[in-house]
């Protein structure tokens, strides 16, 4: 279910991109915006594991130091039949945890120091075996399309914006209006839902990968809890979509949230657990 909306949802993403270029420069304006997009989107994909690890000063731990962290990846990775990520510690306070990479074999577990403190060895695994499915999922590459569409589709608005092609829309308000708002605030929206999406296909996952379900609904509320009070000293609402549970709250965060409510995680998988 969790696959067919994503592809539902990509789609959809594809559809409002090629109605908005034709409407911007007959086509030629869609592809330019799609290829400037897609660079950006791409250079970050590529390297999104240095960029991300380094603006957070994560610390890197290995068989050495004798890190539970360390120990309960290796064991989640060799029962998900994945290489052995790299992993790493976040110095912050606010409990937390995300996966990056482009792909398994060059993927990273981190996790925040406060994670680490907060959570039993159980909740943890839950935890890990999530991003261990974000990274089996090649989730990172899903994300990465929705935002090359997205971003072309908003640069697309901009041209229109500035009066860059038009296709005989001038004439009609409401058409523009379409374009310069509508369809890049549509085009965010479905790229929202793509990221709830696939972080319930990750909760699911990560249930599987530990098999303690509850043990990550356990994880979930109390990480729900504590995200709220201790702030992200190094956080940037951009990599929102990243972390297992939204470190950013605003008025709209329902609506704008790359998470879904944690409540309907949760009581997700104390189904998974009851089947």
């Amino acid at each position: 279910m969790n696959r067919t909306r994503t592809f539902f949802l990509m789609v959809l993403l594809t559809i409002l991109f090629v109605f908005i270029g034709g409407a911007v420069e007959g086509g030629e304006g869609a592809v330019m915006a799609f290829l400037v997009a897609a660079a950006m989107n791409f250079f970050s994909y590529w390297f999104s594991d240095k960029i991300i690890l380094k603006r957070y000063a994560a610390s890197q731990v290995g068989p050495e130091d004798q890190s539970r962290l360390y120990g309960i990846v290796s064991e989640l990775a060799q029962k998900a039949d994945l290489p052995m990520p790299k992993v790493f510690v976040i110095p912050e306070q606010n409990p937390n945890a995300f996966a990056t990479g482009r792909n398994p074999e060059h993927a990273a577990v981190a996790a925040t120091e406060g994670l680490l403190k907060i959570l039993d060895d159980d909740e943890l695994s839950g935890v890990i075996g999530h991003e261990l499915a974000h990274v089996k999922n090649r989730d990172i590459l899903t994300g990465t399309i929705a935002a090359t569409f997205a971003g072309a589709i908003a640069m697309l608005g901009q041209f229109a914006r500035f009066g860059v092609g038009s296709q005989g829309r001038r004439g009609n308000p409401l058409g523009t209006m379409f374009i310069l708002i509508g369809a890049p605030l549509g085009a965010m929206l479905i790229r929202m839902a793509v990221s709830r999406v696939r972080e319930y296909a990750a909760d699911e996952g990560g249930a599987e990968i530990s098999r303690k379900p509850l043990a990550l609904a356990s994880a979930l509320g109390k990480l729900h809890r504590a995200v709220q009070s201790v702030p992200l000293t190094r956080g940037n609402p951009a990599h929102s979509h990243m972390f297992i549970m939204n470190p950013f709250f605003g008025g709209l965060q329902r609506l704008f949230s790359t998470h879904p409510p944690a409540e309907e995680r949760i009581r997700r998988l104390q189904l998974l657990a009851a089947r």
